[in-house]
């Protein structure tokens, strides 16, 4: 990574911790950054990725928060299960958050699946949360051809590779899309795979994308009770303005959302400084701000 900014290299420098917490019977490995004496903020990966794609932003918030990223079941260096769903991956990150002990209710954060993670959290937990940060994860309009199909993701077979150069000149990005920024793909290249027998093999369970529907994240953004903000890219695929526009509608009209310039879906890898931008601003509001209820925003006063 011999072109790799400084901003970049420092952040990978920084003292980071490692834990591990048991979530019924499966471990769930989780990384941290910053004093403890600081308030929570939580970040949460997306499909087949892991809690080191935040191995560079993290540092970067550090000065008012302790941040912490797990690893979702199936993901990264957690454990694997039979079965996943979205409920499942917020409990996991719910038993996260009481293991970190953290000062007071955490702000969440999540991208792509991660995103629609945090969701369901702050669906089912919303009191326990400081707020919910959504990027770039789809909510969509439900379509009834659709209700019963299971997502898109990456699900593949298991495939291990003779040896590391291999494995990393196998790395893509899901959906594809450019990104400049060689040195992070290389980052989060070395860091999505592991050494087995017979060679290296991606750290994520393929099965993980058998259990996930999209049949009701509509009703649970509908229902999430902490404050919210929408992150996207300006040129995102996944999340178009007609979809942004339909949460926004789904949150009552109540939530921020900030678009990324030039940034696709992958934001925090193709504008890594820019997303860190939009999260500063967006925390520095919360924390001088009082949330208003869903329901009861003031009516417009007529001149």
């Amino acid at each position: 990574m011999s072109n790799a900014p400084r901003w970049f290299t420092d952040a990978l420098a920084a003292p980071c911790e490692h834990h591990t917490v048991d979530v019924r019977g499966t471990p769930i490995h989780y990384l941290a950054w910053g004093d403890p004496a600081k308030p929570g903020l939580v970040l949460v990966h997306g499909g087949a990725a892991h809690a080191q794609w935040w191995s560079f932003i993290a540092p970067l918030l550090t000065r008012q928060y302790r941040v912490v990223a797990p690893d979702l079941a199936g993901h990264g260096d957690s454990g694997t299960r039979d079965h996943y769903a979205r409920s499942a991956f917020a409990d996991d990150v719910m038993a996260v958050i009481d293991d970190a002990h953290f000062i007071g209710p955490p702000v969440l954060a999540g991208h792509s699946m991660g995103g629609l993670v945090t969701i369901v959290a702050a669906s089912l937990y919303g009191p326990r949360l400081a707020g919910a940060i959504i990027v770039d994860a789809p909510v969509r309009k439900p379509d009834p051809e659709s209700e019963d199909r299971a997502d898109s993701g990456p699900a593949r077979s298991v495939r291990v590779y003779p040896d590391l150069a291999t494995a990393l000149g196998r790395f893509r990005l899901l959906p594809s899309q450019p990104c400049e920024n060689d040195y992070i793909l290389e980052h989060v290249a070395r860091t999505s795979v592991r050494q087995v027998e017979g060679g290296f093999r991606w750290k994520f369970d393929p099965r993980v994308f058998a259990d996930l529907s999209l049949e009701s994240m509509h009703v649970y953004l509908a229902s999430v009770r902490c404050r919210v903000a929408l992150v996207r890219g300006e040129l995102s695929v996944v999340v178009p303005p007609e979809t942004g526009e339909y949460m926004y509608e789904l949150l009552e009209r109540n939530a921020p959302v900030v678009e990324i310039p030039e940034a696709h879906h992958h934001v925090l890898l193709d504008q890594p400084l820019a997303f860190v931008t939009a999260m500063r601003a967006l925390l520095a509001d919360w924390e001088h701000s009082t949330p208003i209820r869903r329901g009861q925003q003031s009516a417009p006063k007529n001149p």
